[in-house]
C-alpha cells in the first residue's frame, strides 16, 4: 500500500485520481468484447458476390495464334485458321509488325500502342512449341505476348 507523506496535513484535499477502478472496468469490457465479437461475426449471414468472367477484348490488329503438339512430335502453329511453319510464321509476323509500325508512325515508342500476340495453347502442348512460338514472335518485333485461357469451369462466354 502506498502512503502519502505530504506537508499539507490531513485536512488538505487529495489531488490524485484513483485510476484502478477505471482500469478494472476497461479490462472487463475488453474481455467481454473479445469473447462476444467472434460469436457475432460467425452468425452474421453474408452473401458474397460471385465473380463474373468477362472475356478479353482483343484489338483487331492483335495476332491470335493457336499452338498444339501434333501426334508425330511436331508443333502445329495456326495463324487464324491456317497452319504455318516456323519460317512462314516469322515472315507473316514481321510483315504484320512492319505494317502496324508504319501505320502508327516512326515517332511512336510506347509499347502499349503496338499490337500484341495472344497464344492459345492446348494443355498437352510441349513447352518447346510454346517457347519457340514466343521466340519467333519476339524476333519479329512483337514485345507483348500473352496467353488466352478459359475460366475455371471450362466455358468461355462471348
Amino acid at each position: 500500500m502506498a502512503m502519502s507523506v505530504g506537508s499539507g496535513g490531513e485536512d488538505a484535499p487529495m489531488s490524485d485520481i484513483n485510476t484502478t477502478p477505471l482500469v478494472d472496468v476497461m479490462l472487463v469490457l475488453l474481455i467481454i468484447f473479445l469473447i462476444t465479437i467472434p460469436v457475432v461475426v460467425k452468425k452474421v449471414p453474408l452473401k458474397v458476390p460471385t465473380i463474373v468472367y468477362q472475356p478479353t477484348v482483343t484489338k483487331a490488329e492483335n495476332v491470335i495464334l493457336s499452338v498444339r503438339g501434333e501426334s508425330d512430335g511436331s508443333c502445329g502453329v495456326y495463324w487464324g485458321q491456317s497452319r504455318v511453319n516456323a519460317s512462314q510464321l516469322l515472315s507473316k509476323a514481321a510483315a504484320k509488325f512492319k505494317n502496324e509500325a508504319d501505320r502508327l508512325g516512326p515517332n511512336v515508342t510506347d509499347p502499349n500502342l503496338f499490337p500484341e500476340v495472344h497464344i492459345r495453347g492446348d494443355q498437352n502442348t510441349p513447352y518447346r512449341c510454346i517457347g519457340g512460338t514466343i521466340s519467333i514472335m519476339q524476333s519479329a518485333g512483337f514485345i507483348r505476348v500473352g496467353f488466352i485461357s478459359e475460366p475455371k469451369g471450362g466455358t468461355a462466354t462471348r
